[in-house]
């Protein structure tokens, strides 16, 4: 499945970094330094949602959103600001903007505000009804794994656990950005869930050899399949 596209412009290198390396594990996200090169990578690209500083050179937030609206009514918009005057706000939200984040933020509560608004705007893609995982068909809305003489019942948990393996298949995927994607948050409990649910996928797929999730020490798991 392919990941939603952000035009993210943010003119601070080091809140642009941090973002970016925060956001594109889970999302494809291209970052630009001002309003201008941001609007001509909307008028070249199709992207999903759009993420906007106000404070930028050569066009600022504003003006970006506003040529976006001007071409785009559905695509969302969420500016990321230090401006956290009530005036600012109301200004970003007449333009057409979805939302309006003050810096300073946590990467949380913007992943969360991204989920809500491409759900909104229908740019998340169904899951397919069954996924072909070695000898069986994974069935992730019925948290199910079937071959035709057997099948395995799994939670949500391990279903949701097992869908984000299948969707990162063939990469290293850190520890604390599986905890989040499926748990939200990585404290220790969660820690030691994730621990019992790999081991008993483990289990499930201990006959097929052409599935393997190996443990890379000191930073997570990989999911593959030849």
């Amino acid at each position: 499945m392919e990941k939603s596209k952000i035009l993210y412009a943010e003119d601070d290198n080091t809140i642009a970094f941090l973002v970016q390396d925060s956001l594109e594990s889970y999302y494809d996200i291209s970052c630009y330094p001002d309003g201008k090169s941001a609007m001509e990578a909307f008028n070249k690209e199709s992207f999903d949602i759009c993420l906007l500083d106000i404070m930028m050179p050569e066009m600022n937030g504003f003006e970006l959103a506003e040529y976006i609206r001007s071409k785009n009514s559905e695509i969302p918009i969420i500016f990321i600001s230090a401006k956290a005057l009530k005036e600012d706000r109301i200004k970003g939200l007449k333009i057409g903007a979805d939302d309006y984040l003050v810096k300073p933020f946590s990467i949380e509560e913007l992943i969360l505000k991204i989920e809500v608004f491409l759900k909104r705007s229908k740019k998340t893609e169904p899951a397919p009804q069954k996924y072909k995982v070695g000898q069986y068909d994974f069935d992730p809305k019925n948290y199910t794994l079937q071959t035709s003489e057997n099948t395995i019942t799994l939670t949500q948990r391990e279903s949701e656990l097992l869908l984000y393996f299948i969707r990162n298949k063939n990469t290293v995927l850190k520890r604390q950005d599986i905890l989040k994607a499926i748990w939200g948050d990585d404290d220790y409990f969660m820690g030691r869930s994730l621990d019992v649910f790999i081991s008993r996928l483990r289990k499930i797929f201990a006959d097929e050899v052409n599935i393997m999730i190996e443990n890379i020490h000191g930073i997570g798991f990989r999911f593959s399949e030849k």
